[in-house]
C-alpha cells in the first residue's frame, strides 16, 4: 500500500498567482473535491516570493491583478512585491488552501492513459520520485525558468572586479549605498531596479541596447479612493477593476489602430517630465510599435524624477566588452562601475518543464494547437494558464479557472470522464504569439503550441472579448469531444 500513488479528482502544479486562484474555484464550486498543489519550491506564492530585488513590485494595477473573487484592499494600486505575497498567503490561508499545498515537489513528467482514464504524475522530492494520479490536470506554473534568469555571453565579464548580479537571484547583503551601479537593460524590471537602487544611494546608470516604452502612472488611484468612501469593499473594487479593464483595452487597441498617434501622445507625456532638452530620440524612442513588448509603468514618475535629480543617467549602446573596473562599449565609451545587474530577461519554460505523454508516446506540445488558449488539442483532461500579455495576468487566470469549473460541472452532469480537443483539420496553424517579439518569445517560440486561424483556436488577447467566450459562452462544441469511462 505504501507504494500506491495517491490519486485526486483535480492535480494542480504551482501555488502561485494562478495555482491559489485555481484552487479557490474549484473548491468554491465543489467543496468536495479532491485536489492537490505541487509547489518546487518550499513556500507559496511563486513570482512574488522568488523575486526578492530592491523595489520589486507589480507592472498593473492591483485592482486587475487582484483576484474577482477577493478584493484587493492595499492602498496602492502599483503594490510591492510584498504587500502581494502577503495578499497571496492570506487569499490561501483564509480558504484552508494552504493545507492542500505539497512543498518541495518539482513536477517532471505526466502521463495520460486511456485505459485508467487518468493522469499519472511523477514529482521529484528531495531527488526521490513521488507518484500522483490525477483525473485532471491543472498547471499553473507560470511561464519561466525560476531557477535561472536569462544572462547572455557578454566578453570579459572574467576580469571585472566587482560582483555581477542577475535580479532573479538578488543577494540580501548587497550594499549599493555609494556604489556606481551599471543595469543591463531596458524592461520592467530595469525601469523598477533604477529608482530603487538610487534611493538607497547607488549612482545608477541603465545601459539599454534599445529603449522601451515608459510611462508614468498613479500609485494610488484617486477614483477607488473616492467610491470606498461611499461604497462597501467589494463594490469599489469591482467598480474600479471595470474601470482599469476599459482604460487599459482602450489604450492597447488605440495603439494597435494609430500607432504613430499613440507615440505622439506617449512622448509628449515623457517630454513633461523629463529635463528640457533630454535626448528622447535616443533614450525614450523605441524601434517597434507600442505593445510589442510590454509597456513599462513608472509609480508616481519616480524612474523620470531620479532622471531629474541625476541619480540615474540612460545610456543607449552596445556592450565590447567587460573591463576590470567596468564595461567597454561599442562606441568606444567606457562605463566605469562597481557593480553590474544583468536586468536581461528570463527564460521561458512551458508547463514548468515536466514532459507530456499520451498513452506512452512523448508529446511534443509546439505540435500542438491551443484550444482557447488553456488546453492542447489531442491532450485530454489538461488545462494551463498563460496570463495576457497587454494586461494583468489575473485577468486570464480567473476566466481559465471559471471555464474549468464550467467545464467539469457539464462533464459531471453528463458523466463524462475525459475531455479532448480536437481541431478540424481545415484550421490553419499561426504562431501562438503574433505582435509581440520581447526576447523570451523569440528565444523560445518554436517550443510554444500553435494557435489557429479561427474560433475556438484563435487566441484573444482582450480581456473583453474573452469574458463572453469563457465565462457566459457555450460549453460544447464542435472541437471538444467528450468520453465516459472505459
Amino acid at each position: 500500500m505504501a507504494n500506491t500513488p495517491e490519486h485526486v479528482e483535480v492535480l494542480i502544479i504551482g501555488a502561485g498567482l494562478s495555482g491559489i486562484g485555481a484552487a479557490h474555484h474549484l473548491q468554491t464550486a465543489f467543496p468536495g473535491l479532491s485536489y492537490a498543489i505541487l509547489e518546487a519550491r518550499d513556500t507559496l506564492g511563486g513570482t512574488w516570493d522568488l523575486f526578492r530585488y530592491p523595489g520589486i513590485r507589480s507592472d498593473s494595477d492591483m485592482f486587475t491583478l487582484g483576484y474577482r473573487f477577493r478584493p484587493w484592499l492595499g492602498e496602492k494600486a502599483i503594490a510591492d512585491g510584498d504587500s502581494i505575497l502577503r495578499y497571496l498567503r492570506d487569499t490561501a490561508a483564509e480558504a484552508g488552501i494552504d493545507r492542500r499545498i505539497r512543498y518541495g515537489h518539482r513536477v517532471v513528467s505526466a502521463g495520460w492513459s486511456a485505459d485508467a482514464g487518468q493522469w499519472t504524475v511523477t514529482a521529484e522530492v528531495a531527488g526521490a520520485p513521488v507518484t500522483f494520479t490525477a483525473g485532471l490536470l491543472y498547471c499553473c506554473a507560470g511561464y519561466y525558468r525560476y531557477d535561472q534568469g536569462h544572462t547572455p555571453e557578454f566578453a570579459g565579464t572574467e576580469r571585472f572586479a566587482g560582483p555581477i548580479v542577475h535580479p532573479q537571484h538578488w543577494p540580501q547583503d548587497l550594499e549599493v549605498d555609494g556604489k556606481r551601479v551599471v543595469i543591463i537593460g531596458s524592461g520592467a524590471t530595469a525601469v523598477t531596479l533604477g529608482p530603487s537602487l538610487a534611493k538607497l544611494g547607488a549612482h545608477v546608470t541603465m545601459l539599454q541596447r534599445s529603449p522601451s516604452y515608459i510611462l508614468a502612472a498613479p500609485a494610488r488611484d484617486k477614483i477607488n479612493a473616492r467610491l470606498r468612501q461611499f461604497l462597501p469593499p467589494r463594490a469599489a473594487y469591482a467598480l474600479t477593476r471595470a474601470k482599469n479593464v476599459s482604460y487599459t483595452t482602450a489604450l492597447y487597441q488605440l495603439t494597435q489602430r494609430y500607432p504613430e498617434r499613440m507615440k505622439a501622445w506617449m512622448r509628449g507625456l515623457q517630454e513633461r517630465w523629463l529635463p528640457d532638452g533630454y535626448d528622447l530620440d535616443t533614450h525614450f524612442t523605441p524601434s517597434y510599435d507600442p505593445w510589442q513588448q510590454r509597456l513599462c509603468l513608472a509609480p508616481n514618475g519616480d524612474f523620470f524624477r531620479a532622471i531629474r535629480k541625476d541619480t540615474l543617467d540612460i545610456v543607449t549602446d552596445r556592450i565590447d566588452t567587460f573591463t576590470e573596473t567596468g564595461i567597454h562599449l561599442e562606441s568606444g565609451a567606457d562605463l566605469p562601475a562597481d557593480i553590474v545587474v544583468t536586468a536581461t530577461g528570463l527564460d521561458l519554460l512551458m508547463f514548468g518543464g515536466l514532459t507530456l505523454s499520451i498513452d506512452g508516446v512523448p508529446l511534443d506540445p509546439a505540435t500542438t494547437m491551443a484550444y482557447k488558449a488553456m488546453m492542447l488539442s489531442g491532450v485530454p483532461n489538461f488545462v494551463f494558464v498563460m496570463g495576457y500579455t497587454n494586461a494583468s495576468w489575473t485577468l486570464k487566470a480567473d476566466l481559465v479557472s471559471e471555464f474549468t469549473v464550467r467545464l467539469l460541472r457539464h462533464m459531471r452532469n453528463h458523466g463524462y470522464a475525459s475531455v479532448t480537443p480536437q481541431p478540424d483539420p481545415a484550421v490553419e496553424r499561426a504562431p501562438y504569439m503574433t505582435n509581440f517579439n520581447p526576447g523570451y518569445i523569440q528565444r523560445s517560440a518554436a517550443t510554444l503550441p500553435a494557435q489557429g486561424d479561427r474560433h475556438p483556436w484563435r487566441l484573444h488577447m482582450n480581456y473583453l472579448l474573452d469574458v463572453p467566450l469563457l465565462r457566459y459562452g457555450r460549453i460544447t462544441d464542435r472541437a471538444l469531444r467528450f468520453a465516459r469511462a472505459a
